[in-house]
């Protein structure tokens, strides 16, 4: 029975978003003709709120941020910083725009573009989006546009790991984003995310239950080189998931 509650109330959240998504995204594309960049953007960040109070509504998955502070505030200006979060589910893509003080860039497939009225939305605003088999274009595009955003004062948010990875488990850390934090002068900031406890990977059935967010310190990237400074990324998230979430990770046997 509790599993036919799961799957009617993820039913539900879904129907919200599909209700949702279609008159707030034509609105944004029909705005996008007149007004763009920060206004926009948090046009945008409205109905990601909307999905996000869904998900606590409907199917009971609340979440607690813990660190909030070592990102800059309103009050610091428009200093720089990159995300790098892990990745589990879809809920943290949704939720770290809600989240943060300044608007976020995200680094994405360009397949993302093709879905009916999300993708148009999001193809209206300051995003990076790639061609994932054309590696070394796809490079040359984060990092000249990644600058440029930076610049206007957006914050970069890259999934070090690429793609959702299952709860428990460790991806390959790649060295995309602690690159573009070298090339651009901008400390990284590690993100821990244990979203996979309400909304698994590849999976349309949300859980209640408690989603945590930890972000570290800023990490500094002058004068590092790519690989050592991802893998002081790596083990700050994956400590900091072990400490968050340790049923998912058994301790190994002597």
């Amino acid at each position: 029975m509790q599993r036919i509650g799961w799957i009617l109330r993820s039913a539900l959240f879904f129907l919200w978003l599909v209700v949702t998504v279609v008159p707030w995204a034509t609105f944004v594309v029909l705005m996008s003709i007149f007004v763009r960049g920060t206004r926009l953007y948090w046009v945008c960040v409205g109905w990601l709120a909307a999905s996000i109070w869904g998900a606590r509504v409907i199917c009971g998955v609340r979440y607690q941020v813990h660190g909030l502070e070592n990102v800059p505030t309103a009050a610091d200006g428009r200093a720089a910083v990159l995300l790098a979060p892990k990745h589990q589910s879809t809920w943290e893509t949704f939720a770290f725009p809600v989240l943060m003080p300044h608007p976020l860039c995200y680094v994405f497939k360009r397949e993302l573009l093709w879905i009916p009225f999300f993708g148009w939305a999001i193809g209206s605003l300051d995003m990076i989006h790639i061609d994932r088999s054309r590696r070394n274009e796809a490079w040359s595009r984060v990092a000249e546009q990644g600058r440029r955003y930076m610049a206007q004062g957006n914050w970069v948010i890259m999934f070090p790991e690429g793609t959702r990875i299952p709860r428990g488990q460790q991806g390959n850390y790649k060295t995309g984003a602690s690159r573009l934090a070298i090339t651009t002068g901008t400390p990284i900031v590690p993100i821990a995310v244990t979203s996979a406890r309400c909304w698994p990977r590849k999976s349309f059935l949300l859980r209640p239950g408690l989603v945590e967010i930890s972000i570290g310190k800023p990490i500094d990237s002058t004068g590092r080189q790519p690989e050592e400074l991802m893998r002081e990324v790596e083990a700050w998230i994956e400590a900091e998931m072990r400490r968050l979430d340790p049923d998912a990770y058994p301790a190994s046997a002597p």
